[in-house]
């Protein structure tokens, strides 16, 4: 049963994503439509989950930033359409896999060390 579902969905999967891990600073450039008209929004910001790993055609990522004071989260579903292209800003060091600690903190507390 898996291996006609794994057929079906193989077309839909996307090769160009990069290798995702939680504490990255990412663009993730979505294609919004308005009316009949169609344009490019970047929303960036940290990824702070990622679900159902990236290879599979249910994978997430939820990536939260802070705008004005107010934390807004987005969850973006890798292999949709409407996403276009998705790029890694910076590199943060973590050691958890979920980082939803991060919603308790303010802009500062919340930073996180660049990778090496």
């Amino acid at each position: 049963m898996t291996n006609k579902i794994d057929i079906i969905t193989k077309k839909y999967l996307k090769n160009n994503i990069p290798d995702i891990k939680p504490g990255y600073t990412v663009k993730v450039h979505q294609k919004i439509k308005e009316g009949d008209k169609e344009r490019i929004q970047v929303f960036s910001g940290v990824v702070i989950a990622i679900t159902n790993g990236l290879r599979n055609i249910n994978s997430k990522i939820t990536v939260r930033k802070i705008s004005e004071g107010i934390g807004v989260e987005k969850i973006f579903p890798i292999h949709s359409p409407t996403i276009q292209k998705i790029e890694i800003v910076k590199k943060g060091k973590v050691r958890r896999a979920k980082l939803y600690y991060l919603r308790n903190k303010n802009r500062k507390e919340s930073k996180l060390k660049e990778q090496k």
